[in-house]
């Protein structure tokens, strides 16, 4: 019973375990709201010393007058605590001693009213400046800690009853200093102790709201945090194009629901990965394949190209899927003439040279997600999307590195030399397609490394 009553007063509970960089996150916004929280203060006593220099004086000819140096005080303390702010993290301590030196300081310049105008110490309870107690408040819900908020309504409250037990005391030896008559109170130096207990109750029920606010406010930003640190890595591990399209969706990502379109395809796969693989360690295989993918992954994200999926060390590469291109075709030609540059002109991991077979299609197909409602797979379905990947293997048997439809080729436009293979059968279907071998730049021979005695003998 009492945990449904919490959830309901105070929201879904956040995290049990944070993670080390939600932590961090959370103490960075933390700090900049401390730092809010010091400009705001030193505006609202700035404001105040300028209006009290400019209203017109009351109390002149009063031998002394304490509020200026109050005042003064109040400047010098926020200030202060501002500039260390900016110098390191504030630990909580000085941040309660802030918060009770804070209500203090206001609660010491109401107190000097009845000094700075000669009047009885009840006169005091009737200032307006009560209502910055509010203010202050208020201002400890920018940080998201509740414990805060309640120090300042609790500091504040205290300090409200200690000028009312104040001003009952003082006016000990007058014959009627306490009243029950509103208008007495309201017209005299009389004290009307259930307005002033109102007031008490008033900071301590606008204290109770604001912190259970803050208690669902900071459970919410916990679990925002937590969320969008764990969007923003599984973000990684589809393109950006992607991840903005899911996040920016109207409707939840439904399996099965997709879009059709004109598209091209590349199908992209490293040449005799299997024997490299073989022969490398595994951190020296991951370092390679992962030199190789930055450098074809530049390539890709030059022409507005999209890795849609990943099948081993094989790349399926989309154009005009999430990114609208009119020249998709002519990009994915592009794509694999320039990987073929790349390829021909660096070297990989530990100076390992690399080749890549590609396959190029163009036609309809569907883009969108699939799988279960508990785990989802954004890729393309379609008979273009098996076309290019039996081209890719095809190139094996013809000794080239680069084969297109017809249809693609048509489609690129001019500006490409390519060499009729003929109208072939690929496996899994029934009707042949013309294909094409795109020819491309010639390859700038590099030095080889120096082989080590006791180098891996697949590195050249």
């Amino acid at each position: 019973m009492s945990n449904k009553v919490g959830r309901f007063v105070f929201g879904p509970s956040g995290h049990a375990e944070m993670p080390e960089r939600v932590r961090r996150s959370i103490e960075a916004q933390q700090v900049q709201a401390e730092k809010l929280i010091g400009w705001t203060q030193l505006a609202l006593v700035v404001f105040f010393v300028l209006l009290y220099t400019v209203a017109p004086k009351t109390s002149e000819g009063t031998p002394f007058t304490p509020v200026p140096y109050v005042l003064a005080l109040y400047v010098l303390f926020t200030g202060v605590r501002l500039l260390l702010s900016y110098q390191w993290v504030l630990p909580k301590w000085f941040l309660f001693i802030s918060v009770i030196g804070d209500m203090g300081l206001l609660m010491v310049l109401i107190w000097s009213f009845h000094l700075q105008y000669q009047q009885p110490a009840p006169f005091y309870l009737k200032a307006p400046t009560l209502l910055y107690v509010f203010i202050f408040i208020s201002l400890r819900t920018l940080r998201f800690e509740p414990t805060f908020v309640i120090a300042t309504g609790t500091a504040a409250a205290v300090g409200w009853f200690a000028l009312l037990w104040y001003a009952i005391d003082a006016m000990a030896g007058s014959a009627a200093v306490v009243t029950r008559d509103y208008v007495a109170y309201l017209t005299s130096n009389m004290v009307l102790v259930g307005a002033e207990i109102d007031k008490i109750i008033s900071i301590l029920l606008v204290t109770a709201v604001l912190a259970v606010a803050q208690v669902r406010a900071r459970r919410l930003l916990i679990r925002a945090v937590a969320d969008a640190t764990v969007a923003q890595d599984l973000s990684r591990f589809v393109t950006p194009d992607v991840a903005a399209r899911i996040a920016h969706s109207d409707r939840g990502i439904r399996p099965g629901v997709g879009e059709v379109k004109t598209a091209s395809i590349l199908f992209c796969d490293i040449e005799g990965f299997s024997g490299i693989a073989e022969r490398l360690s595994p951190n020296e295989l991951m370092q390679t394949f992962n030199d190789y993918l930055a450098a074809v992954g530049e390539v890709i994200a030059r022409y507005g190209g999209v890795i849609t999926e990943f099948r081993g060390d094989a790349m399926l590469v989309t154009f005009n899927t999430t990114i609208d291109d009119p020249d998709h075709a002519a990009h994915a030609l592009r794509t694999a003439l320039d990987i073929q540059d790349v390829l021909a002109n660096r070297r990989f991991g530990s100076g390992l040279a690399l080749k890549a077979r590609c396959g190029i299609s163009t036609g309809q197909l569907i883009t969108g997600a699939v799988g279960t409602a508990e785990r989802l797979l954004f890729t393309v379905h379609g008979d273009e999307v098996n076309i290019a990947a039996r081209l890719e293997q095809m190139n094996k048997q013809y000794g080239t590195y680069i084969l297109v439809t017809e249809r693609a080729l048509a489609a690129a436009g001019d500006g490409f030399h390519s060499t009729a293979i003929g109208v072939l059968p690929l496996r899994g279907r029934n009707a042949k397609v013309q294909v094409h071998a795109l020819e491309a730049a010639p390859a700038m021979a590099l030095p080889q490394p120096p082989v080590q005695p006791d180098a891996p003998v697949n590195r050249v």
